[in-house]
């Protein structure tokens, strides 16, 4: 009976020994689920501000030597926005290609909109702009499956993406709720690829044109013989990364971001920690950070107090509290807006981009995320949330909870759930 339960032991500790590691098994599944490309050439730098960022994407463009190309859900028609365009104009009239596509709801929803002048000044100046499917009526069959993706790409060698649109207030912030708190990138290598093609896929449907050519993929190249100035990636993996880019098309692939997020949760072996401004989950997504807790697994979960959206934070509250019930540590961030979209997994596996978890970005719109299996990056990212947490937050408990909201507020966290699978 003693050998029988010996050998048991040691079987049980040849398998936990050779357990997959969640980064490994998240690729894996991606592989082989989505046939999404991985790579592992490449160099990547996270920015915290969006003065970092602007500055950054600017001395980029300065550098542009043959295209630019720019997606966004929308260009709010402010300062930065034409400082943007009119250093895009003087790369138009000096031979660059110069393309620039933004959602027509996106625009809409913002209160500095383009106009039809504005855009007839832009082309002038030899810059395509197209305006992704203009919201007209009957209104409604517009509301759905909209262009929420930020993607640059500069000469086929470097890209950004992340979070941020093109608006004065990731730099500024917003008087009703102070700083406006995001997370945006810059890639190179053969990534670099992946996010052109999202580009040229999209410009052609959304123009009927036949973009095409080898001179636009060459993000096999080194960037650094090409771009000076940037903001460099000083990891001990610069220029080995793993990653790979997960594209959410409606009708495509239209499970691929709520999948991913609760096959990452499922796979995390020690921690999972999450920054989402409108945490208002699915329940796929909410069972599986329940299971993740309930086997032990360090779940924290940061949200803001206060939102660009109404409604959205009782929403957000109510899954908080029911997180933090099953065990989550929940930090309720203060002194701004934090719009970041990160998830981070054993330290391991860092998952980044336009994707919020709410349903308009699991179920209709086209998104686009970084799937980062890089220690050194996550890591990196982790140290954003800790600073952030010990710094700029407060823990939620049930004495905080009750202290912090108030009867009607908790009232309203309840009454408003309701409406989750609809914002």
């Amino acid at each position: 009976m003693k050998r029988c339960t010996a050998l048991l032991c040691l079987l049980l500790c040849i398998a936990a020994s050779a357990q997959e590691r969640s980064d490994s098994a998240v690729v894996a599944w991606l592989r082989s689920e989505y046939g999404v490309r991985f790579s592992g050439n490449n160099r990547l730098v996270f920015f915290q501000t969006g003065q970092e960022k602007f500055d950054d994407l600017f001395a980029a463009v300065r550098q542009a030597r043959k295209s630019i190309h720019l997606e966004y859900f929308n260009f709010r028609n402010d300062s930065i926005n034409r400082r943007l365009f009119q250093l895009l104009g003087e790369k138009a009239e000096a031979g660059v290609e110069v393309r620039a596509l933004f959602d027509g709801f996106g625009n809409r929803s913002n209160n500095r909109p383009f106009r039809r002048r504005h855009l007839d000044s832009i082309r002038r100046h030899g810059i395509e702009i197209v305006e992704y499917d203009p919201v007209r009526f009957p209104y409604i069959n517009h509301a759905f499956h909209r262009d929420h993706r930020k993607i640059v790409v500069i000469d086929g060698l470097v890209a950004y993406t992340g979070g941020m649109n093109v608006a004065d207030y990731y730099i500024t912030g917003k008087p009703e709720f102070g700083e406006w708190r995001d997370i945006h990138c810059r890639v190179e290598g053969d990534v670099v690829d992946e996010l052109q093609a999202i580009f040229v896929n999209f410009w052609n449907a959304a123009t009927h044109s036949r973009l095409s050519g080898p001179e636009y993929y060459t993000g096999g190249r080194d960037a650094r013989r090409y771009f000076s100035g940037l903001k460099a990636d000083t990891c001990q993996s610069a220029g080995s990364k793993c990653i790979g880019v997960v594209d959410r098309v409606p009708r495509r692939t239209p499970s691929i971001m709520r999948r991913t997020f609760v096959r990452a949760i499922d796979a995390a072996q020690e921690q999972v920690q999450i920054i989402n401004p409108y945490l208002t989950l699915s329940p796929a997504i909410r069972r599986a950070l329940k299971r993740a807790c309930k086997r032990g697994v360090d779940v924290q979960v940061m949200i803001s107090s206060k939102s660009d959206i109404p409604i959205t934070p009782r929403i957000v509250e109510h899954n908080a509290h029911r997180l933090m019930k099953h065990g989550a540590r929940v930090y309720v961030f203060e002194g701004g807006f934090h719009h970041s979209k990160i998830m981070m997994v054993d330290g391991r596996l860092a998952f980044v981009g336009s994707t919020n978890l709410n349903s308009r970005s699991l179920r209709y719109d086209y998104e686009c995320n970084l799937l980062v299996a890089d220690a050194p990056s996550t890591q990196g990212l982790q140290n954003i949330f800790r600073e952030d947490s010990a710094a700029r937050c407060w823990l939620l408990t049930p004495e905080t909870w009750k202290k912090n909201f108030k009867p009607g507020r908790r009232f309203a966290a309840w009454f408003w759930q309701f409406l989750g699978p609809f914002v």
